[in-house]
């Protein structure tokens, strides 16, 4: 039966590999269950209804994303966009978490509409296969820098905004040790290699902690516990009243619109390109399904009362362990779901348990830049322009955004405008207007 599913043997891949991956991609997602509850509950919402829905969307979407398009790409609610939702929409505009819900649900509703109707794809497919190579290795070097960020071994610095963290911070020893180890795995050939790096550092970390150590992962006193708070649910119908009544709600949509929609756009072809997922003319297979499933899970996500749900990044990590398939996503989306019953567990699932897991990842994507022909000027720069202003303006869709604005401009500097996609030209007026409103 999974044979017939996901046509495992065609991708080369079994079931064991695909069941590994698909832990080692939860693992490295684990945070989102804590950190997403911590970012929405600013707002007022409940800390445990936004648990329930994130465990359940993720789980949901994940399922989907693997059932409909065979890819190993999981979904939870994005990292930046639940920023968005909070501190923008909800605190600084003064929209109520209702209103702001009911804004992920109609923008998840234009996606999906925009999917049937084949737009989504006839924009990811005229991205010019060296800009889509740009985005695969930025994402790379974007998820390292949010690996080393979170394990403290980059942290802000007032005179130089980053600088080397504390180096004798055993959180930070901890870290230096997973990556170090995953990096001589991974060079041994190891099978899994990045998830037994993941596994050894949780281990460490809790004899660590065991003996004292301050900052580690710890043993959970209980194994089982579930409080079910379903008080978000549907919380959107309440706020499209407030929504369309405001006149900032164009500028909420479109933000939404956005950044959902070139975060999944670069997520979707980093992995497909790790996974050989890339047809021989440059299009991704079944990228329809996949973003309809991506759309769907941000419908499913808004009615559950969390914000915008999108294909993570993190997913790559699963893919280095040998994901090939649907089934890597679906074991992620069956582990979301179980991680209601089992939550006391994501205490061992520390920032410094996966960040060197992001880190190594990140290094094997960044090996898609070699694809780019840095002797052609226009993709040089739009290269260079991706990967440097995803990682300093922290954002996917912005370094995509100024990548592509410096793709045209190069282009048009070179005297081959003749050769820019009209899609291209009508997305540089769209980042154009984004960044003068947003």
């Amino acid at each position: 039966m999974l044979e017939k599913l996901f046509k495992l043997e065609k991708h080369g891949t079994t079931v064991k590999t695909e069941l590994l991956a698909g832990l080692t991609t939860f693992l490295a997602m684990a945070y989102i269950l804590a950190v997403n509850p911590s970012m929405l509950g600013a707002t007022g919402l409940s800390v445990q209804t936004v648990f329930l829905a994130t465990a359940i969307a993720s789980g949901f979407a994940s399922i989907l994303m693997g059932l409909l398009a065979n890819y190993p790409v999981a979904l939870a609610p994005g990292m930046g966009v639940n920023a968005f939702f909070t501190f923008t929409v909800v605190i600084v505009m003064g929209f109520s978490p209702a209103a702001a819900l009911a804004a992920v649900f109609v923008s998840g509703l234009i996606f999906v509409v925009i999917s049937i109707t084949g737009i989504r794809k006839l924009i990811i497919n005229a991205i010019p296969s060296q800009l889509k190579l740009a985005i695969g290795g930025g994402i790379g070097f974007f998820i390292a820098f949010i690996g080393l960020k979170n394990a403290g071994i980059i942290v802000a610095s007032e005179s130089t905004f980053v600088t080397l963290g504390n180096l004798k911070d055993p959180v930070v020893i901890l870290s230096i040790f997973g990556i170090l180890t995953t990096i001589i795995l991974l060079g041994l050939k190891v099978k899994a290699g990045v998830f037994w790096g993941l596994l050894a550092t949780a281990i460490v970390g809790v004899i660590a902690g065991l003996l004292g150590v301050e900052g580690m992962p710890v043993m959970p006193e209980k194994l089982f516990d579930a409080q079910f708070d379903f008080s978000g649910v549907f919380m959107f119908l309440d706020g499209f009243g407030e929504l369309f009544s405001n006149p900032k709600w164009p500028v909420v949509l479109f933000s939404f619109l956005f950044v959902d929609f070139f975060d999944t756009a670069g997520t979707l072809m980093a992995v497909a390109n790790r996974a050989g997922l890339v047809k021989e003319d440059g299009t991704l297979e079944n990228i329809e399904n996949a973003l309809m499933a991506d759309a769907v899970g941000t419908v499913v996500g808004a009615a559950l009362g969390t914000s915008t749900v999108t294909s993570f990044v993190e997913s790559t990590s699963g893919v280095e362990v040998g994901g090939r398939t649907g089934l890597t996503a679906v074991t992620t989306g069956v582990l979301f779901l179980l991680s209601i019953f089992l939550s006391p567990l994501l205490v061992t699932v520390t920032s410094a348990v996966t960040a060197p897991a992001l880190v190594v990842v990140g290094i094997l994507m960044s090996s898609q830049l070699a694809g780019i022909d840095w002797n052609d000027f226009p993709y040089a720069v739009s290269g260079f322009m991706v990967v440097i202003f995803m990682i300093l303006s922290y954002s996917i869709s912005n370094g995509i955004a100024l990548g592509f604005l410096s793709y045209s401009i190069a282009m048009i500097g070179c005297k081959r405008y003749k050769d820019v996609h009209w899609v291209v030209w009508l997305l540089d007026v769209i980042f154009i207007i984004y960044f003068a409103v947003c």
